[in-house]
């Protein structure tokens, strides 16, 4: 989600992620460790035969040998980035579970998308304070079309998560239930 972000931050009222929230998103960046073991290993696996490559090199007759290192590290390199590809975005998520939670008691806004969006976008939601101004604003990605529409209610959002919260009712930005160990079987079935 992209957000556009009004230099008002330090005049919300925020609260702190409860230990349930935080939990909920720790217990999706296991089940994102557990799939990142395998790019873990062969990043493992790939340096340190590049590192006895070189060792064996140039402490044997077989200088020659030091020519395949290149390759193996080449490939360590590659399951290195595969492994960041896998545990960035989850990571991050949980570094912002240390960010305050903001709570305001204004207008939630839809709107279509604009020249501005993504080729894929399907509009924007945002966080209006209470004179209409633009609190904080996510471009939002779905099935449908978003309506234009503005609606009074009462939002607890966070700048990289988006609404949690609207009128004391979930969003589904976290679920509402506890997520099993490693976050096995929540991915919905098709």
């Amino acid at each position: 989600m992209k957000f556009k972000w009004m230099e008002t931050e330090r005049h919300l009222a925020r609260r702190s992620w409860t230990d349930d929230e935080r939990r909920k998103v720790w217990r999706g960046l296991t089940g994102r460790f557990a799939i990142a073991i395998e790019p873990l290993l062969g990043t493992l696996f790939f340096s340190l035969l590049t590192w006895g490559i070189v060792w064996r090199a140039n402490h044997s007759s077989q200088h020659d040998l030091v020519v395949l290192a290149p390759c193996f590290a080449f490939v360590a390199l590659l399951f290195a980035g595969y492994l960041f590809a896998v545990l960035f975005a989850p990571v991050r998520a949980y570094v912002h579970t240390f960010k305050p939670i903001f709570i305001v008691d204004g207008y939630v806004r839809y709107r279509a998308p604009d020249v501005e969006s993504e080729e894929e976008s399907t509009g924007y939601v945002a966080v209006l304070f209470e004179d209409r101004g633009v609190a904080c604003e996510w471009e939002c990605f779905g099935k449908k079309p978003l309506p234009e529409l503005v609606v009074p209610a009462m939002a607890e959002f966070s700048t990289f998560g988006g609404i949690h919260k609207i009128d004391g009712r979930s969003t589904g930005v976290l679920p509402d239930e506890e997520i099993p160990l490693l976050a096995i079987g929540i991915a919905p079935r098709r």
